[in-house]
């Protein structure tokens, strides 16, 4: 079942986020590895910035995808203000379905 983390950053963490993006690389690879991750990337401010992460995972359950969500080091470092893990339904561009 997929499973999207929306992930919002806590105000002025930019310096947090980029100190703890290469463990969170490595995280994405890892899950990727393991066919788990389906896609990543970050929303960004006004100003182009990074404020926030979608990341659509494969997980069981909601309680595997908050397992997931809580092992990623941007969770570990505090840079999230908040995450919400939503079931995800992918209709439309899925290569899955092609």
């Amino acid at each position: 079942m997929l499973f999207a983390l929306i992930c919002k950053d806590k105000p002025n963490h930019l310096q947090v986020r980029l100190d703890a993006r290469p463990d969170h690389v490595a995280f994405l690879n890892d899950l990727n590895a393991k066919g788990a991750l389906k896609f990543a990337g970050p929303f960004l401010d006004a100003d182009g910035k990074p404020d926030g992460s979608l990341v659509v995972i494969d997980a069981a359950d909601a309680e595997a995808a908050q397992a997931v969500a809580g092992t990623d080091p941007y969770a570990k470092a505090g840079l999230f203000e908040s995450v919400q893990i939503r079931p995800w339904n992918w209709v439309f561009n899925n290569p899955a379905s092609a």
